[in-house]
């Protein structure tokens, strides 16, 4: 009589998706899913969220030194070190979009396109969540707008979508690299999400009309009015995002 698979782990979902399961263990994997919807929809919204921040952050990995930085050679020890640090950045995901942020100040463009790429990675990796997508619901909608006016420094909206379709589910704190970020997240009856991520930066003024950047079926309207950047996220073609997004700005607009 032969022994019984063992049970389905869910970091053996997330071993599934980065391709570690050895064969044997893959196939029972895959039997596991056609028969559970719940952990199939899991793996693939894993492997959006992969696709996603691999689209955002390959292109990092082509990226010139900064002038004065030289390589150094590959001694053992340094080899480690690298190594080290490596596994601290990926443990951090607000450090890893160093690179873009070393010229926010500098370059408006630059910190614009920064916010969309921070923007759409806080929609990969929270969007897929079905039981804690949000720190705060939308039932405490007054109390979660004044806590990330307060901790970002200026006075924030939750847009009203409904005549769109969507209705607030909350939002939540995050960290950007230049400091604390918001995002509201917003649902459909079709269970689809959309995502308006919030920063603040004292230095920027005045006003930057709306760009467009899609990342793998992620798309993302991302503009700044006077010292708040805003960036709204959604699997959506960019003429359905971009009604949206005329109805967010027209909100939001000072």
């Amino acid at each position: 009589m032969s022994a019984l698979p063992e049970p389905v782990r869910k970091a053996e979902l997330h071993a599934y998706v980065d391709g570690q399961l050895d064969p044997a263990r893959r196939r029972e994997v895959e039997a596991y899913l056609a028969q559970n919807a719940d952990a199939a929809a899991r793996v693939a919204a894993y492997s959006r969220q992969k696709a996603a921040l691999r689209a955002l952050l390959d292109p990092v990995l082509d990226e010139a030194l900064p002038k004065g930085l030289k390589p150094p050679g590959a001694t053992r020890r340094n080899v480690h070190a690298a190594w080290a640090v490596a596994a601290a950045v990926l443990l951090a995901l607000g450090g890893v979009l160093g690179w873009q942020a070393r010229a926010l100040v500098a370059d408006p463009a630059v910190s614009q396109r920064a916010v969309a790429d921070q923007a759409v990675i806080a929609h990969a990796v929270f969007t897929p969540q079905r039981r804690h997508p949000v720190e705060v619901g939308a039932n405490e909608e007054a109390h979660l707008v004044r806590w990330l006016s307060k901790v970002l420094g200026a006075p924030l909206r939750a847009p009203h979508l409904g005549d769109l379709g969507y209705s607030l589910v909350g939002g939540r704190l995050l960290s950007a690299p230049n400091g604390p970020a918001a995002q509201f997240m917003y649902e459909n009856a079709e269970k689809r999400r959309l995502t308006l991520y919030v920063v603040n930066d004292p230095s920027w003024k005045g006003k930057a009309e709306f760009r467009f950047a899609e990342q793998r079926g992620i798309s993302v309207f991302y503009w700044i009015d006077g010292s708040l950047g805003y960036a709204l996220t959604a699997e959506l073609p960019r003429p359905a995002l971009l009604a949206i997004a005329d109805a967010v700005h027209g909100q939001l607009e000072r």
